[in-house]
This record gives C-alpha cells, sequence and structure tokens, in this order.
C-alpha cells in the first residue's frame, strides 16, 4: 500500500532508505542493468464501443503482441479513465464504458493470465507520479504537443485547429501527456506499442524519465529506462464517409464508422455508402483516391496483405465489388469478438474479478516505482 500519510512516511523512511540503498548498490538501475525481458505498456481510453480503427489499429496489436511475446516478457495494458475526463463525460455512460472496453479487451483476445489488464483509475500511483512529473516538465514543452488542441477540435466538430480558441482549453487536456508518461514509466516500461500520432508524447515521456534520473538518481544512474516505440504496422483507416480525415467516435456522422457491435446488416449498410469515386478500375493512390485507398487499407488489415499488392490483384474490377469484398472480410473479422462481447458484458461479477485480479497485479509492480521515487525525491 502506498504511504500517503506524514506518519506513515516518518515511520517507514529507515526502511526505505535501506532499501533505496540497497536498489542502488546492486547495480539494479544501472546504465548497463539487464532485464529480465520486455515490459510493454498501452492504454485504451474508455469512451463508447471500439470502432474498426481501434481494432486493426491497438488493438490487434496488443494481441499479436501478447500471442508473440516471450516468458520473461511482461505486457500491461490499461483502460485509462483519467485520460478520458479531460473531455466532458456523461458519469453513467462513462462508467458502462469503462466496463464495455474490459468485455471488448476480452473479446479481442487480450489474456488477464498472461497479461496485466486493469482501469488505470483504481491505481492511484499513476496520478501520484503524474504530479510528481509535472513539477518537473516545462509548460513550454506541453504547448508544444501537437495532439492537444486537435482533441479538442475533434470533440467539438471543428473543421480545423485554427478554429479552436485556446481559452477552451483545461489543465488536464494540456497535462495528460504528463500522466500518459506517469503510466508508462510508473511500470519502468521499456516498449510501448503507440500509432504515429502519438510518437511526440513517447518523446517527452523519454525526455521526462531521462530529467529524472539525471536530476534525483544518485549517480545519475538510469532508475527509468527510455521507453521505445513500437509505431503500430497497420495504417490508419479513415472514415468512410470523409476519407481525408480518421474513422473517429466522436462524428456526428453514425455512417462514418463501423462498431464492434455494429451486426451483420449495418456493416452491410455503412460499407456499401462508403464514399469512393468515378474513375474505372481498383488501384491504390491515397493522394487522389482516398475512398478507394482506405477500402484496400481496410482489406488488406483485414486479409494480412499489402494494400497495394491487392489493388493490382483486383485489377479492373469495380468499386462494388471491391465493396463487396470488404464487407466480407470485416464481417468475419467481427464475427467471433463480437459473440464473445456480448456474452462477456453480461457478466459483470467475472469483469469485476478481472479488473480487481488486473489492478491488485498493477500496484505491485507500480508501488515499488513509488517507494523508489518518494526517496529519491525527499518525500520519507
Amino acid at each position: 500500500m502506498l504511504l500517503s500519510t506524514k506518519r506513515g512516511l516518518q515511520h517507514n523512511a529507515p526502511c526505505i532508505r535501506a532499501w533505496t540503498r540497497r536498489y542502488l548498490s546492486s547495480g539494479a538501475a544501472g546504465n548497463n542493468a539487464k532485464r529480465p525481458g520486455k515490459v510493454v505498456f498501452s492504454g485504451i481510453q474508455p469512451t463508447g464501443v471500439p470502432h474498426l480503427g481501434n481494432y486493426l489499429g491497438a488493438l490487434s496489436n496488443w494481441v499479436k503482441l501478447q500471442n508473440t511475446a516471450g516468458p520473461d516478457d511482461k505486457l500491461i495494458f490499461s483502460i485509462v479513465g483519467w485520460h478520458a475526463i479531460t473531455l466532458p463525460q456523461q458519469s453513467k455512460e462513462l462508467s458502462a464504458s469503462r466496463w464495455d472496453m474490459l468485455a471488448t479487451l476480452l473479446a479481442v483476445g487480450i489474456d488477464p493470465k498472461r497479461s496485466i489488464l486493469f482501469h488505470q483509475d483504481d491505481n492511484r500511483c499513476h496520478t501520484e507520479l503524474a504530479w510528481i512529473f509535472n513539477c518537473i516538465t516545462p509548460v513550454g514543452k506541453l504547448r508544444r504537443m501537437t495532439t492537444w488542441k486537435a482533441r479538442l477540435a475533434d470533440s467539438r466538430n471543428a473543421n480545423s485547429e485554427e478554429e479552436i480558441d485556446e481559452s477552451m482549453l483545461n489543465a488536464g487536456l494540456l497535462t495528460y501527456p504528463v500522466l500518459q508518461a506517469a503510466d508508462i514509466l510508473a511500470y519502468r516500461a521499456t516498449h510501448v506499442p503507440v500509432g504515429e500520432d502519438q510518437v511526440q508524447h513517447l518523446e517527452l515521456s523519454r525526455e521526462i524519465a531521462n530529467t529524472f534520473n539525471r536530476t534525483f538518481v544518485p549517480g545519475r544512474k538510469r532508475f527509468f529506462p527510455l521507453p521505445t516505440a513500437d509505431v503500430t504496422p497497420s495504417k490508419r483507416v479513415l472514415s468512410l464517409r470523409d476519407p481525408t480525415s480518421k474513422m473517429s467516435k466522436s462524428s456526428p456522422d453514425l455512417q462514418s464508422r463501423i462498431l464492434l457491435t455494429d451486426a451483420p446488416d449495418q456493416i452491410t449498410s455503412k460499407l456499401r455508402s462508403a464514399v469512393t469515386d468515378s474513375i474505372a478500375g481498383i488501384t491504390y493512390d491515397p493522394i487522389n483516391r482516398p475512398g478507394v485507398s482506405n477500402l484496400l487499407t481496410i482489406l488488406g488489415a483485414c486479409t494480412d496483405k499489402d494494400p497495394a499488392d491487392l489493388a493490382l490483384e483486383l485489377g479492373n474490377r469495380s468499386n462494388a465489388e471491391l465493396k463487396s469484398l470488404v464487407i466480407d472480410a470485416v464481417q468475419e473479422l467481427f464475427r467471433g469478438p463480437r459473440t464473445e462481447f456480448e456474452r462477456l458484458r453480461g457478466e459483470k461479477a467475472y469483469l469485476q474479478q478481472v479488473a480487481k485480479d488486473g489492478a491488485d497485479q498493477a500496484k505491485a509492480h507500480s508501488e515499488e516505482t513509488l517507494r523508489l521515487v518518494r526517496s529519491f525525491i525527499g518525500l520519507y
């Protein structure tokens, strides 16, 4: 349990100091220290049912990482509720979405016996470490982050970031990259699967880790590793109605995205109405033919084929024929996970037990980190 009271800290201070000395003298924090395996961390917000882009981007990659991990690798996947509230949420909807997301992760193949799976907001180590990191992170760095304004624009359905008034920015939205760094470094993660749009945030995590090590760790040893970005290999899935922007849960057009819970006839309807063009034949040209290229990207991700190779295979086929192939592939992809999701979301007791077990495991790892961090900065 975290040492959260002054009396508790004073009482345990000798133990913390001794434990820290043993840690440093053992060489565990040294630059050349070898870890028993990778520590992989990633998170997803509990804001609505995941769509096809979420599945093909992050979630299927998590399952691949889990299934190909070495025996000494540690995998930690979190549902990041603290991040979700940086934008306005309806409390009842957020509560339901937390459990739906947990059911989704289990349904797509995350195994709680192999991976640590938990709700971020069940572990206060994240927010405690984030506050410490806030105190060593310059505001100028946060204002140079490219994503906070994009998130605000997306939430308000603005046409561009230039339409957003910075006075609308709340402190949480500005500092959530610091919380993201705390999510990662609380477990001293070595590898973080991210999309291309999150690489800048991971770089900030590395900078924060480096700053902490240089400022507080005796001998400037590497207590926090500098996490490596594992950029998700799948290409970004775009909106079915506007293939110049990404598929998003916040879009007001329900036809723009395919949800895990969509029935087969809904999937068919959405893909039949997907925007393409009037050019004959099938070619992969994201610049000049974004709609057709987006369908090829989806088909390629579902069938594990390169979109450009698929375009060559399809040659003179029509857009309607391409859509039929995509419909069949998506239907097959979602059939199993959708059925499992519907089963799991009704088993609340099981979901609660998975969440508790995962949070207990997460706390066991992160509380060790926080004890040392407190000692390094003098809070003992």
